[in-house]
């Protein structure tokens, strides 16, 4: 006989595929998988990319790929309530002609930024059952950035302007994914 303990564990999510609409948004098509590692500890990879140019404008793009792993900590139980978590992050961009306020890049809509970037940081995140195969997801991360870079005069052309590292302290994560789980 299956006491209510064994069935809501039965039942228990083990494992989710997930889109971050915030990256869809973007028009950057993404794709996360999140596996059940312990009661209450699960572990994440997204992959993220974005290979076109825009087609209303040749000189805009937004290309780049990033890969970014997670483990995360959940304060009462796996996929439901807040948790914490450690990310790392890498990927490669090569963006421009685009008005966005990226604290990285100076003057982005009239230059062109080639490279790869790698970091990592903290995340906090809440997620709420919707029903029991879905679930909706909220976090923020923040940390480290390392980035290199070429930086050219105009998104098709131009000589090199410079070639370069910085380094970035901020926001590194921000989602608001749907998620189906099984």
């Amino acid at each position: 006989m299956l006491s209510m303990g064994s069935i809501f564990t039965a039942r228990a999510q083990q494992a989710a595929l997930k889109t971050n609409l915030l990256y869809d948004a973007t028009t950057t098509p993404n794709l996360g998988v999140e596996v059940s590692m312990g009661r209450r500890s699960t572990a994440q990879v997204v992959y993220a990319l974005n290979p076109w140019k825009f087609s209303h404008a040749e000189t805009k793009q937004l290309r780049h790929w990033l890969l970014m792993p997670e483990y995360r900590h959940w304060f009462c139980q796996k996929f439901n309530g807040a948790f914490l978590g450690v990310h790392a992050l890498g990927g490669q961009f090569n963006i421009g002609g685009i008005d966005l306020p990226l604290p990285v890049f100076d003057d982005l809509a009239r230059n062109r930024y080639e490279g790869w970037f790698a970091g990592a940081g903290v995340s906090f995140g809440y997620q709420w059952l919707l029903s029991r195969r879905w679930n909706l997801e909220a976090g923020i991360g923040l940390g480290y950035l390392r980035l290199h870079y070429k930086q050219f005069p105009c998104t098709e052309c131009g000589a090199l302007i410079q070639e370069t590292n910085k380094n970035y302290f901020g926001p590194t994560k921000l989602a608001l994914s749907v998620m189906y789980c099984f």
